[in-house]
């Protein structure tokens, strides 16, 4: 069976529209129809009413009651109905006139003080009312009524066709609104068809959120936005695709060409050692630039695990200036380790993003400087700095620094560098802790920043 959820909407909304119809419907009915029983009851008590008191001061003449005991036949025309009843009774309860064509069962008096108006007792549905009326030399107990047969009948027949009016009304109600809902979606049906149009090669399209109804330019708005993100991740796909070219037909033209230089002229032992010292230079540049493209390919996947675990910021710090201490002598420069407090998050990966921003800040930094390791608690989380001072990063690069491939100075790669993968690698580790990586370059100093979030310090505080 189908879920509701499955159904279209415009018949989801049809069947809403009709089953609110029909609760409508149903309340109005039923209201019309007992205001219609209230009516003809209080009608048919008042003219009851009206007959008792009419008889109780017909009854006070002897002479009247004489002339309908011998005359009944006209008294009965008068009420004009056969439903209309009527009994006169004297005080030993013998019958003085009576008028009953249904042939009723005459009911037992009811007691002194018992309202004037009752229902029948006995089987036949039937609305009474009695009155005890003086006569001299004694009195009359006088008993009228009407067969409620009719009334039965009508009603019964009225609640029909209310439930005919009622049916109907719904069958209406959901043809209309599956009409109006019909109309209604067509701006969704022309916006889906402007969405289908978009392919790859028209990412840029931008659809047209004015001419929408206002409950669709929100939708529209996020559409608008998707294509955007689409377009920038598709240029970026692009873009990968080529730097990733031009990046392996590097070293395979180069292990070409030793390939073929080698064959054109017989070599000595010692050459083939060189060139295979050669080789391998550029074998272990393509498994570092493959080791990394696999690395930014997992850390894209949801199933990413981490293994979180409290760190201490100032040794994992001091381990890391300890790696770079001798490239760092060699360079001229110092290492300083003012890292504090303590995090939860994955050592190995906090690890590798802090070497690479180091590696990165001894490539580009200046001699006879100094490279800072520090951090800093504020109400956004936890922040870990790699400061050095050199050349300020121009501001065109910004926007593109931690792109895969993207080099500020290619001229300025080097063996063992990370195939220009580095900072996109750091970038990856910070989105699987939920935190973000900024650079902020001054001339006097420039500052990449891991920022890890409040839940990364509340974790260890549980």
């Amino acid at each position: 069976m189908k879920r509701f959820e499955q159904i279209s909407l415009r018949l989801r909304l049809a069947l809403m529209f009709a089953a609110v119809s029909a609760i409508l419907f149903g309340a109005m009915g039923i209201y019309v129809y007992s205001t219609l029983k209230n009516e003809l009851e209080q009608r048919d008590d008042q003219a009851l009413i009206a007959r008792v008191e009419r008889m109780r001061i017909l009854s006070g003449d002897p002479e009247y009651v004489e002339t309908l005991r011998q005359h009944l036949h006209l008294y009965a025309h008068t009420l004009g109905s056969k439903e209309n009843i009527l009994w006169i009774t004297n005080d030993s309860g013998e019958l003085v006139a009576e008028i009953n064509p249904a042939g009723m069962q005459r009911p037992a008096l009811p007691a002194a003080g018992d309202p004037v108006l009752f229902d029948n007792p006995g089987a036949e549905p039937a609305r009474l009312a009695w009155a005890h009326v003086e006569y001299p030399p004694g009195s009359l107990n006088v008993i009228t009524g009407t067969l409620l047969t009719s009334r039965i009948q009508m009603l019964a027949a009225y609640r029909a066709n209310l439930g005919l009016a009622w049916l109907a009304g719904v069958l209406l109600a959901f043809a209309l609104g599956w009409e109006v809902v019909r109309r209604g979606l067509l701006p969704l049906r022309r916006l889906s068809l402007q969405a289908a149009a978009i392919h790859p090669q028209q990412l840029g399209l931008q659809l047209d959120a004015q001419r929408q109804p206002q409950e669709l330019q929100g939708l529209t708005s996020a559409l608008n936005l998707m294509l955007e993100r689409l377009e920038e991740g598709y240029s970026r796909l692009s873009r990968f695709s080529e730097d990733l070219a031009h990046e392996m037909r590097t070293p395979l033209n180069n292990l070409m060409g030793q390939n073929q230089q080698a064959l054109n002229h017989p070599r000595s032992v010692e050459d083939y050692e060189n060139l295979l010292v050669s080789k391998q230079e550029e074998y272990e540049r393509l498994a570092r630039m493959i080791d990394n493209m696999l690395f930014l390919a997992r850390a894209e996947k949801p199933e990413a695990m981490l293994q979180l675990r409290p760190l201490d910021l100032s040794e994992l710090a001091g381990r890391v200036c300890d790696y770079f201490e001798g490239m760092a002598e060699e360079r001229r420069m110092q290492m300083r380790n003012l890292a504090q407090g303590h995090l939860v998050a994955d050592l190995s990966l906090v690890a590798r993003a802090l070497a690479n921003l180091v590696s990165n800040a001894l490539r580009y930094g200046a001699a006879d400087s100094v490279i800072t390791l520090r951090t800093r608690a504020h109400a956004l989380g936890l922040d870990i700095e790699v400061v050095n001072q050199g050349e300020p990063i121009a501001a065109e690069h910004l926007g593109r620094l931690f792109d895969r491939f993207y080099r500020c100075d290619p001229a300025r790669a080097q063996p063992g560098d990370s195939g220009g993968l580095g900072l996109a690698i750091v970038q990856s580790i910070m989105q699987m802790h939920k935190g973000q990586v900024l650079v902020d370059s001054q001339p006097e100093e420039t500052r990449f920043i891991l920022r890890f979030g409040p839940e990364s310090i509340a974790q260890r505080e549980s």
